[in-house]
């Protein structure tokens, strides 16, 4: 349907769809706000069960569809080629979330954070390892590796629930402003659960989820029709349009997050969802009856092992907590991050060739 469509309209529709995933997204970090509040996950926790999951949702359209129709190469790029873009998200919000105060990793100060970077690179490795099983191997449709990767992700979900509970880890040293800026955001907190009952809140969660999946979806097809129509080549695309179209509910709920406050919110959304992106290709494997990581191709492998390297450069800057900010804007984290990203994109492009 979008490839008939003329140029002019397909950037009328790819516009519209970004302002309405925007718009959702600083719905989602809101309820999610209130949410993890009243079932006590806490931000991070709560971060990694309901926003993660809310912004993720245009992967599980796109790899639902692409698994379906059987185009197994797109279901796998769309999702091991996110989690290095979605882990540059963070970048964005140190800019425009953190401003002038502290780099992002030293006001986001929790061990859960640490543990959930963890874990997106042990689900990551274990994709990795996925796609050198042979693929005929399966068990009720499902791939060993996608069934494994689906189940550890449940049991880091459980430690890291545990962790929060029961490790003896504190903070010793607290940002010089944060103490302030967390008590007027329990404040403000405090005076909008008054005005907020929960169940208004699960009713904005649902409403605005199915505005992101719907735009989200839009947003990937509409730019995909542009890519093909202006020529971009598949490696292009992927660095451009489809970059942007999977990024901005992140960027979105991560932005509204550093605005009201919640940094560990802010992060969790992007460790969060990193970690639960592999588990699509137990759904993969389900739609398409095949397994679908042995089918990875060099590009995605690549991807998937840049993600980890990303993770660990701000696993580092959450431990270390350094308030120096480069440029009065970017923590020293997000600068190896930006620098290894651009390097990491031109070697993605030699080995496409």
């Amino acid at each position: 349907m979008f490839q008939s469509l003329p140029l002019f309209v397909l950037f009328a529709i790819f516009l519209i769809a970004a302002v309405a995933v925007w718009f959702s997204g600083v719905q989602l970090s809101n309820s999610t706000d209130v949410l993890s509040d009243h079932f006590g996950f806490g931000e991070a926790l709560g971060g990694l069960i309901f926003l993660a999951l809310a912004t993720n949702l245009p992967e599980i359209a796109i790899t639902a569809t692409a698994s379906a129709s059987h185009n197994l190469d797109i279901a796998t790029g769309n999702i091991l080629g996110g989690v290095a873009i979605q882990t540059v998200v963070l970048v964005a919000l140190d800019v425009f979330g953190a401003k002038k105060k502290d780099a992002l990793s030293h006001l986001a100060s929790s061990i859960e954070l640490v543990l959930e970077g963890v874990l997106v690179i042990a689900i990551l490795v274990l994709a990795i390892m996925g796609t050198q099983l042979p693929q005929g191997v399966a068990f009720l449709r499902m791939s060993p590796s996608a069934l494994i990767i689906a189940i550890s992700w449940i049991v880091g979900v459980w430690l890291l629930n545990k962790a929060r509970k029961d490790l003896p880890w504190q903070v010793k040293e607290q940002p010089a402003d944060s103490s302030s800026e967390k008590d007027s955001h329990a404040k403000k907190q405090q005076t909008k659960k008054k005005q907020q009952h929960v169940g208004r809140a699960i009713f904005i969660f649902a409403l605005a989820s199915l505005v992101t999946l719907i735009a989200g979806a839009v947003l990937e097809f509409s730019g995909d029709a542009i890519a093909k129509d202006t020529g971009l080549s598949g490696v292009l695309f992927g660095a451009t349009f489809l970059a942007a179209a999977t990024a901005l509910p992140e960027i979105s709920t991560g932005l509204q997050s550093t605005w009201i406050g919640d940094y560990e919110l802010a992060f969790s959304d992007i460790f969060g969802g990193n970690a639960f992106l592999p588990v699509l290709f137990l759904l993969a494997d389900l739609l398409s009856g095949k397994s679908v990581l042995p089918q990875a191709q060099k590009s995605d492998i690549y991807l998937a092992g840049l993600g980890c390297l990303l993770t660990a450069i701000y696993i580092y800057g959450l431990i270390f907590r350094r308030r120096k900010q480069v440029f009065q804007r970017l923590g020293i984290d997000s600068v190896a991050v930006l620098i290894v990203y651009a390097i990491a994109v031109v070697g993605l492009i030699a080995i496409s060739r």
